[in-house]
């Protein structure tokens, strides 16, 4: 029974290293147009051409996003970027408008394309539709069951891609006006507020200005947010339908989260493929814990097994878990280049990422092998003077360390244990 995919995020440049290093098999990017991601650090076409030569090289694949709902404006500069994509080689495009899928079979049929979890496909008739239009793999919608997902399978023979992680929208497939509404910024052209992450209270129409509270607090209610999800325990039950790839959501979201999420998929999957569910079971626990480390809300299947109820949505904050702070990166030969040589083995290169200080305790997460810690105990900055805290933003420190660190390696720390610090 042949793997998934595994297809991560890569929200800029940076992101698709570490995606790539840590083993995803597929990267999926956002040019500077055309895409639903507005805020992410997306790419230049310099960049992408970059980016599409780096993935190639390493036997992998990258696809680029494709995917608002256009107007007529945005057709005059559409063929070109649909051409440049397809002379780039990139190994598809993710599209969501008849009208983006016209033009791309017209101007780029080279272009092999994949058809966007926006456009909501909940049963085989629609996917045998697209497929029939010329799309070669279908994003489900996250809207589907188990056993839905086991007779479409049935039903269809072209590829087939169902998100395993991330955040979840409230509106259908994404769908949502809320941002567009109350802000002006159009979540179907790439510029959601997330306002389904605020709080609410309930006013009459014939009260203005009279609120009414519908949770049990003064600060409103949360009705809007739910869940992420995280369909990791839940993967022996996926791995006889045979689904083509597994998507993890979150352009935006940090260095950390793809290394972390993609780290421990890639385990997973092989572990649950080539050894079987009793060795995946043994180590399922220690990958739930991995992904606690993240930065997320709590966790839920979904819809997997059917409507989600009050208990996949948090009515109580829109906070994130953050139980880990990202603290900082490992600079190795490639990305350290105004940084002085190292002649002592047990020194590194740090670039720091948020605030720590001698005497914490740091783990080091790393694309092969299980995470170890270490205490701060000697750094400096550049120029050589020794340093007590690493305040600023990205600064470039040397750090002792007790073993050789492994390029793209994160530091991070664990929040529980520098409150414990603090007390002593």
């Amino acid at each position: 029974m042949n793997k998934p995919e595994l297809l991560a995020p890569a929200g800029d440049w940076e992101k698709l290293e570490y995606a790539l290093a840590y083993g995803a098999d597929a990267v999926y990017i956002g040019g500077q147009a055309f895409g639903l991601r507005a805020y992410a650090g997306n790419f230049s076409f310099e960049e992408m051409k970059k980016a599409v030569s780096w993935t190639h090289a390493l036997e992998k694949k990258i696809y680029v996003t494709v995917n608002i709902f256009a107007h007529e404006s945005d057709f005059g500069d559409l063929p070109s970027y649909l051409k440049q994509l397809e002379e780039l080689g990139v190994d598809g495009a993710i599209v969501s408008d008849p009208g983006v899928i016209a033009m791309a079979l017209e101007v780029a049929p080279g272009l092999p394309l994949h058809l966007s979890t926006q456009a909501n496909n909940t049963n085989s008739y629609s996917v045998r539709f697209w497929l029939r239009q010329g799309i070669e793999r279908v994003v489900l919608a996250r809207e589907l069951t188990l056993e839905e997902l086991q007779v479409m399978r049935s039903q269809v023979d072209g590829g087939l891609e169902i998100f395993i992680h991330g955040a979840m929208c409230m509106s259908y497939s994404g769908r949502c006006l809320l941002s567009n509404y109350l802000t002006g910024r159009d979540a179907n052209r790439g510029e959601c507020t997330q306002p389904c992450r605020w709080g609410y209270a309930l006013v009459e129409e014939k009260r203005p200005g009279e609120v009414f509270p519908i949770e049990e607090d003064e600060r409103g209610t949360y009705v809007f947010n739910s869940h992420d999800l995280c369909l990791l325990p839940h993967l022996p039950l996926l791995k006889p339908i045979q689904i083509d790839s597994f998507k993890i959501e979150g352009r935006m979201k940090s260095v950390q989260y793809v290394a972390s999420t993609v780290k421990v998929y890639r385990e997973a999957i092989d572990t649950l493929w080539d050894e079987g569910e009793e060795a995946f079971q043994a180590k399922l626990r220690q990958w739930l814990e991995e992904m606690d480390k993240i930065s997320h809300r709590d966790y839920s299947a979904g819809f997997l097994f059917g409507k989600p109820g009050a208990k996949s949505h948090n009515l109580e904050s829109s906070h994130y878990v953050r139980d880990y702070d990202f603290v900082g990166v490992y600079l190795n030969n490639q990305n350290r280049d105004e940084c002085p040589a190292l002649s002592d083995q047990h020194s590194a290169w740090i670039e720091q990422r948020n605030h720590f200080q001698r005497g914490e305790i740091l783990e080091v997460l790393t694309p092969q092998g299980a995470s170890w810690s270490f205490e701060v105990k000697e750094m400096w900055d550049i120029e050589g003077a020794p340093l007590e805290v690493a305040r600023h933003a990205q600064q470039k420190i040397r750090m002792r360390v007790p073993e050789k660190l492994l390029p793209y390696s994160i530091l991070r720390r664990s929040k529980s244990h520098r409150a414990d610090q603090r007390k002593m």
